[in-house]
């Protein structure tokens, strides 16, 4: 299942994060997964209604004003791999047009991605991937992991394993309308709030 052509339909931006990767990051949660891993930190990005949707031009207008202000741009969701070619779209505007690293937060597995008629295209823009469906049972919680049996896959020399030993697994941020949101790899468990 995919957005059209071009059109991203994207839950929420957020301009600058510490707990969604290495450094300071711009964070793209999408919308639309379904995929529906037991569990999952982010159940209302599955819809596919919802969200707002961007072309791929808007969408890097609109982030690339925090290119100044952080490393790079994390994807997560929602499912980032079914909005299709429009993503790749996305992506090499990003890849060409700034210096920003990209990690991609999947669902799907590495074999399963490379199986997506876009998935190689979507690798040639990523310097990092966290691949695999989260399973509870199978808890991890640290170096930005959600769960054991996810896979790393470094697809550039920017980073190592290391680097993400140190990525916090919360945050909460308060927005400028006095808006909360708790964000990051494990916030529910660590900062001990209920859904």
């Amino acid at each position: 299942m995919s957005v059209s052509e071009g059109v991203l339909r994207v839950h929420h931006i957020e301009p600058l994060s510490r707990a969604n990767g290495p450094g300071r990051r711009t964070v793209i949660w999408f919308q639309g997964c379904s995929l529906g891993c037991p569990g999952c930190f982010n159940p209302q990005t599955h819809p596919f209604e919802g969200g707002k949707e961007w072309t791929t031009e808007g969408l890097f207008r609109k982030v690339r004003r925090y290119v100044p202000l952080s490393e790079g741009l994390t994807l997560s969701g929602g499912e980032p791999l079914q909005q299709g070619e429009a993503l790749v779209s996305f992506l090499a505007r990003v890849r060409h047009q700034t210096a920003w690293s990209v990690i991609l937060l999947t669902g799907y597995t590495w074999e399963e991605i490379q199986a997506l008629p876009w998935g190689n295209a979507v690798l040639d823009h990523v310097d990092v991937v966290i691949a695999g469906r989260y399973q509870p049972e199978q808890r991890l919680a640290r170096g930005f992991i959600g769960s054991a049996n996810k896979t790393v896959h470094f697809l550039t020399s920017r980073y190592t394993l290391s680097d993400f030993s140190q990525v916090p697994v919360a945050e909460v941020i308060i927005a400028p309308d006095g808006g909360v949101r708790v964000t990051g790899i494990d916030p529910v468990h660590r900062v001990g709030w209920q859904r």
